[in-house]
């Protein structure tokens, strides 16, 4: 059966075409690829958003993967998985505080009620000794927008770098965005888990078919 993904960047399709051929060759994929979508979700989905993007996941056959953490909340709502939910499941599943890393200002509020939700639910959450700090390294934005994605994911990483070295008894890094995901590689060294949701995402997807 086919996995329908709703995407908000191009360079969301051709990732999630590559991580298809590299964990389950032979796999459908459906692309529904909006950049309006996001553009027009920046303070917040407006109705309208919300009602294309419902639109989008009925008429899908099968499961319903949407990609973007700032639309989620709304493709969740219509019945799609959320990329960022399995994510913030395996952070909830680790030991000590979690540092949760955003690029974009529209996913800071989506993401982190989400991080919380996934704390709660594994009853981890607020007062039980555990801290969520975020890192917003909305300034290296822009360099995804241009394309330079090496740029962009070297430059998370130092950032990265630099903030765990101020916060001890850290479980896990989340990286909010999957447009994110390649600084992962560049911090394999730090010795903490640093989560990015594509792959685990993808996986759980084919999986709840």
């Amino acid at each position: 059966m086919t996995l329908t993904l709703l995407h908000t960047a191009e360079l969301h399709q051709r990732a999630f075409d590559a991580l298809r051929d590299r964990i389950a060759p032979g796999e459908t994929l459906r692309h529904v690829v909006r950049p309006d979508w996001l553009a027009r979700s920046q303070a917040g989905v407006p109705d309208d958003v919300a009602a294309e993007i419902a639109q989008a996941v009925a008429g899908a056959t099968g499961a319903v993967l949407c990609t973007c953490t700032t639309i989620g909340p709304a493709a969740e709502a219509a019945g799609a998985l959320r990329v960022d939910w399995p994510m913030m499941q395996e952070a909830a599943r680790s030991g000590g505080d979690v540092l949760m890393v955003y690029t974009l200002e529209s996913t800071l509020e989506p993401s982190l009620a989400l991080l919380h939700r996934a704390l709660d639910e594994a009853g981890k959450g607020a007062g039980q000794g555990r801290d969520v700090h975020l890192l917003a390294l909305t300034q290296f934005w822009p360099l995804f927008e241009a394309g330079e994605r090496t740029a962009f994911e070297a430059a998370i990483a130092g950032g990265v770098r630099d903030a765990v070295r101020d916060i001890p008894g850290l479980g896990a890094v989340v990286l909010a965005q999957g447009s994110m995901a390649g600084a992962a590689g560049l911090l394999a060294d730090l010795g903490i888990p640093v989560l990015a949701s594509p792959e685990l995402a993808l996986a759980c997807a084919l999986a709840a078919r």
